[in-house]
């Protein structure tokens, strides 16, 4: 698809160019940086508008990689006045992590192919190399994210797919210490399941074992925090060698809002697929007693939303996909607890997204004290 250069090229507002066709710079200077507080709030919501609008916007990100912290001012300082002088009237600067992480949000920058995203980029490091001695700019380092998509990864250093701007990453001492309690209570319950259900694991494994052929353990990718995939244990509940084709169908439907009774998300009634035994493990939720070690691996936490397969991911809205970029991926949560077979699959989201906002130690501890009576009222069956 072609680019239209007056769309991309339109945050150049307010530079004129010379015979050559390279930038002459002459706009007033803004002097304002927006605070860490504020500029978190001002990028919550463009990512909520761009979710609505589907036009992309980028965040760029200057650190110095320095332990110095008035040299790192000096010199994201320095940068700013850099951006100041490059950037449309619209874009905003604001600090990112306040005094050493700088922020440039570039709202509708138009058609975000490769190559337009590249320019962007060269015409920003440009800006800054002129302004900085090359000793200094060393120093700096640069991130660009893209939303919603993310079209070159070569950008990030944190060895994530990353689909949205990592606002949550921002790492304050409430943040820090929310996380740290989480982690606890994964790792200490998560503990104390497997040794209170070891016994029980061996009957199952072995009633896998006699009744159908295949492995105890059923291993598959599903799609966690940021997007990236880890592998998904459950004790096996169908026989082997099953085609996915009948349930990426029924995701589909379901996501699209085609099935006016989905009896249970993601859950096909009467799934040929499943054998005897399945039935049984899944409809008491036993089935899935080995997540308990992906808890213990940190690629999930005892509360969270479900983890999706990757097509169903790719079938995902980009609203939805806030569900899993937020959050770890979760055993149980507040959609299954509330009503699981009552919701259609926007709702179930919707729930995602509430318990994003309000999680805490307590909440936790409610959604996992009143997932036994959800399991054994088969609301709670996955």
């Amino acid at each position: 698809m072609a680019t239209d250069k007056s769309d991309l090229l339109d945050w150049t507002d307010g530079i004129s160019y010379d015979s050559q066709s390279e930038p002459i710079f002459d706009v007033q200077l803004r002097t304002v940086v927006i605070p860490q507080s504020s500029f978190i709030q001002l990028l919550r919501l463009e990512r909520r508008r761009t979710e609505r609008s589907g036009r992309s916007f980028m965040l760029v990100l200057i650190r110095c990689d320095q332990f110095d912290i008035k040299l790192s001012q000096l010199l994201t300082k320095r940068a700013m006045k850099a951006l100041s002088k490059s950037t449309r009237e619209t874009d905003l600067i604001g600090w990112y992590e306040q005094g050493t992480t700088l922020g440039l949000l570039m709202t509708e920058i138009g058609d975000p192919t490769a190559v337009a995203i590249s320019i962007i980029k060269q015409k920003i490091l440009l800006a800054i190399q002129q302004e900085l001695p090359a000793d200094e700019f060393r120093r700096l380092s640069f991130q660009f994210r893209l939303f919603p998509q993310e079209i070159d990864k070569s950008s990030s250093n944190d060895g994530n797919h990353i689909h949205y701007p990592d606002i949550v990453g921002v790492r304050t001492p409430r943040y820090t210490y929310r996380r740290f309690v989480k982690r606890a209570m994964d790792i200490i319950g998560s503990l104390l399941a497997i040794i209170i259900t070891l016994p029980l694991c061996i009957i199952i494994a072995i009633a896998v074992k006699l009744t159908s052929r295949g492995p105890v353990l059923f291993c598959q990718k599903r799609v966690g925090r940021y997007g990236k995939e880890f592998n998904f244990y459950k004790f096996r509940t169908m026989y082997t060698g099953n085609d996915s084709h009948i349930h990426e169908e029924y995701v589909k439907s379901l996501i699209e809002g085609k099935l006016a009774d989905s009896n249970g998300v993601f859950k096909i009634v009467n799934d040929p697929r499943i054998t005897h035994i399945g039935r049984l493990l899944r409809k008491s939720s036993l089935d899935e007693l080995p997540q308990f070690f992906n808890v213990l691996k940190n690629d999930m936490s005892l509360v969270g939303p479900r983890p999706p397969l990757p097509y169903e991911f790719e079938r995902y809205q980009t609203w939805h996909k806030r569900r899993v970029q937020e959050l770890k991926p979760g055993l149980t949560g507040l959609w299954q607890v509330e009503g699981r077979s009552r919701t259609t699959f926007d709702e179930m989201v919707r729930m995602d997204l509430r318990y994003a906002i309000e999680q805490s130690f307590w909440f936790d501890l409610i959604i996992l004290l009143q997932t036994p009576s959800a399991i054994l009222s088969g609301r709670g069956a996955c």
